[in-house]
């Protein structure tokens, strides 16, 4: 009914098209992601510290204490010679675990305190976007936050050492580029997972059992290259059972993209940490959506 046609009286109601799906959950999510920056902006410090901290505390003891007490490092008897080469696998391996770390505390600890005892996540899924749109901001979320830390660890881990054992950094932009960024993301979906399959009196648990064993296998103190002669027989099944560890590609695109340090092929690393990535990310999104309607 037009204006003309309406009844005396009758005021004409504006119609205006409703917002789509789409824009709706890409609202949504930008108001997610801005909750989680204005959550860090006001822990910046708590960021700051649990990102330091690890790793200044390993390139001191390592880098710094060992040497000037004379105590060799890395297996090294090489005097500063063989320091300077362990410092060289050490530095990217201290940038890989605190990616690891980062996406384990950004998204594994904070999902446990969601899921706790306040349901504090009920808030956050009433948002006109997909249950798994949620999820995804806090991996994003996390990610991104890996990145951060990354960008804060490196030039600490490069200059905390003793005179004489400083790490040959020679930087791979293609590689920073491109493996940082996917070693983020498949830490913070690793950290969904986690956060989504651990009840919150369990965290301790976790950390003992899954995280614990990634960190030490996971390549931060010695190359994947350099386990072959762990063996039983003929067979290097060190080398063979850390595959499983995806810290060990993390670490190994680490030493391709900050070091000229052998390491595990590039042509291995990507795939393997999108594989990695997309198994993570599946199995985290079906986790959660189980533990929201739950």
């Amino acid at each position: 009914m037009t204006s003309a046609e309406a009844a005396p009286g009758h005021v004409p109601i504006a119609v205006h098209p409703t917002r789509s799906a789409l824009a709706a959950s890409r609202t949504a999510l930008r108001a997610l992601m801005l909750r989680d920056v204005v959550v860090l902006r006001k822990n910046l410090g708590e960021f700051v510290i649990r990102t330091l901290v690890q790793p200044f505390l390993l390139c001191f003891v390592f880098l710094y204490v060992f040497p000037k007490i004379g105590q060799a490092v890395g297996g090294s008897t090489g005097g500063s010679r063989g320091s300077a080469g362990f410092a060289t696998v050490l530095v990217p391996g201290v940038v890989g675990i605190s990616i690891m770390f980062q996406g384990v505390q950004s998204v594994a600890l904070q999902m446990a305190q969601e899921f706790g005892f306040t349901r504090e996540i009920e808030d956050r899924v009433q948002a006109p976007c997909p249950i798994w749109l949620v999820a995804l901001s806090k991996v994003i979320s996390g990610g991104l936050q890996g990145i951060l830390s990354a960008a804060l660890v490196l030039p600490i881990a490069a200059v905390v050492h003793a005179s004489g054992v400083e790490a040959r950094i020679n930087l791979h932009w293609l590689e920073i580029l491109t493996v940082v960024p996917l070693a983020c993301l498949t830490m913070a979906s690793l950290g969904l997972v986690l956060g989504t399959s651990f009840e919150p009196r369990n965290i301790g648990l976790m950390f003992g059992f899954v995280v614990l064993p990634i960190t030490f296998l996971g390549g931060t103190y010695y190359q994947w290259t350099r386990l072959a002669p762990v063996k039983v027989g003929a067979w290097p099944w060190l080398q063979t059972v850390v595959l499983v560890n995806p810290l060990v590609y993390v670490n190994e695109g680490m030493r391709a993209a900050f070091t000229g340090a052998s390491h595990m092929h590039l042509y291995v690393v990507y795939p393997v940490l999108m594989g990695f990535s997309a198994l993570f990310l599946g199995i985290g999104l079906r986790n959660f959506r189980r533990k929201v309607l739950s």
